[in-house]
């Protein structure tokens, strides 16, 4: 029996979910990036963060956002080699509440460790 997937931390939910190619004609189904892989994304690309790093501020194994950040990338380039639409929704997360921030934006779960000593 597989072990239950362990909820990952997430600090806001997107601002925008649904990204659609410019001039799309196909009627294909849209891509779903998972909101838990959308904030890998977040994290690693975009705020520069180490696989641990994001490991522990999400609250799952390293091996976890190895394996769900690499998803999430060929969601990505499947959608931008193919002209496919995203839409971001789903997954295994909970919202942080760490500060009283109620899921905001409010920068209280993007400190790096070494940020906040």
């Amino acid at each position: 029996m597989p072990r239950p997937r362990k909820c990952r931390r997430v600090c806001g939910m997107p601002r925008v979910r649904v990204f659609v190619p410019q001039g799309q004609t196909s009627q294909q189904e849209p891509l779903v990036l998972t909101v838990d892989q959308y904030e890998m994304l977040r994290l690693m690309d975009l705020e520069g963060y180490t696989q641990e790093e994001c490991a522990r501020q999400m609250g799952v194994a390293r091996t976890t956002v190895q394996a769900d950040y690499n998803a999430a990338r060929r969601i990505l380039a499947q959608a931008l080699v193919h002209g496919r639409s995203i839409l971001i929704e789903g997954g295994e997360y909970t919202l942080c509440t760490a500060h009283s921030c109620g899921g905001r934006r409010c920068g209280c779960c993007h400190k790096k460790k070494e940020d906040s000593q």
